[in-house]
């Protein structure tokens, strides 16, 4: 089953009684990530920025603009200021875009867009480096390196425009997102993590090039409870990524199995995540995401 709402502008994405609070938020990486560009985020890099940080004595080639002369008065020697460099924070923001994200009521991939929306505006009114990806059939299509609010309306496009079918292939679409010039900061993968060939390596793979990685599955009502807007006892389910089917009768024990296996699958899921240094969340597609972007997030420390 499937609830999609039609999502043909920006106002579909990022509804305007939001966009006040995100104005107000910003990204905060638990990694100090040096950039190339001047940005709004500090790394502990000693540069040539605005906040004082330490001397170090004059080397032939340095630029004198920098020697404290009032220590050369006193001490007859050059030594030059030291000063904490602005760093340049990117934001990856990753969708699985395989066909089992197109299901629940509400639709994954819908909220999937929305919150990716959401957060890459986080990231382009704070002037970072803002790429958005679909994972899908082993591949890693890119909007890359937005900056400024302005660019909005171009992210919005990008993802109204995509569509979920097939599989994520998803090791092989990781590697070549991680393979992709896209600088370091954070990459935010967003998917149900449903899948057949599973996630670990594709995971490992983002989280070994030292970006800060959040995993953040969404999960349909259904998932999570099959009985949740089903009245039928008898059901045919049907894998939307290689078309096969089976019949169940929705009891009392089938249920109680069902819910069981899901809660190994998520604390698996937990507990690779942990050891790979990945941060992890997992939400309900019924979630109140304007709720869950504004507290939640920050309550979990990606957003400030």
């Amino acid at each position: 089953m499937s609830s999609h709402t039609k999502l043909t502008k920006l106002e579909d994405l990022l509804q305007p009684s939001l966009v006040a609070a995100l104005d107000r938020l910003d990204l905060m990486s638990q990694k100090m990530l040096q950039g190339r560009m001047q940005g709004e985020r500090r790394s502990r890099r000693r540069g040539q920025g605005m906040d004082f940080a330490d001397f170090r004595p004059y080397a032939a080639g340095d630029d004198l603009r920098f020697v404290d002369w009032n220590i050369y008065g006193r001490l007859d020697r050059l030594f030059l200021k030291m000063f904490l460099e602005e760093e340049d924070l990117g934001l990856v923001v990753a969708i699985d875009a395989s066909a089992s994200m197109d299901t629940g009521d509400p639709n994954k991939f819908d909220v999937a867009r929305r919150i990716a929306m959401a957060l890459g505006y986080v990231g382009l009114v704070n002037q970072h480096r803002v790429t958005l990806a679909v994972l899908q059939e082993g591949r890693a299509d890119r909007l890359s390196s937005l900056r400024g609010r302005r660019r909005a309306a171009d992210a919005a496009s990008w993802l109204i425009s995509q569509k979920a079918f097939g599989t994520s292939g998803f090791d092989s679409a990781c590697r070549a997102l991680a393979s992709a010039r896209l600088g370091r900061g954070m990459v935010i993968v967003i998917g149900d993590y449903l899948l057949r060939e599973g996630y670990e390596s594709g995971l490992r793979c983002l989280a070994s090039r030292g970006w800060d990685v959040f995993a953040l599955q969404i999960l349909s009502p259904e998932e999570m409870d099959p009985r949740k807007n089903n009245q039928n006892l008898d059901v045919r389910l049907v894998d939307l990524e290689n078309k096969s089917e089976v019949e169940i009768t929705l009891n009392s024990t089938v249920v109680r199995e069902h819910q069981r296996r899901l809660e190994t699958f998520n604390t698996t899921l937990r507990e690779t995540c942990l050891r790979l240094g990945v941060r992890q969340m997992t939400i309900d597609s019924a979630v109140d995401y304007q709720k869950f972007l504004v507290e939640t997030l920050r309550k979990q420390g990606l957003l400030k």
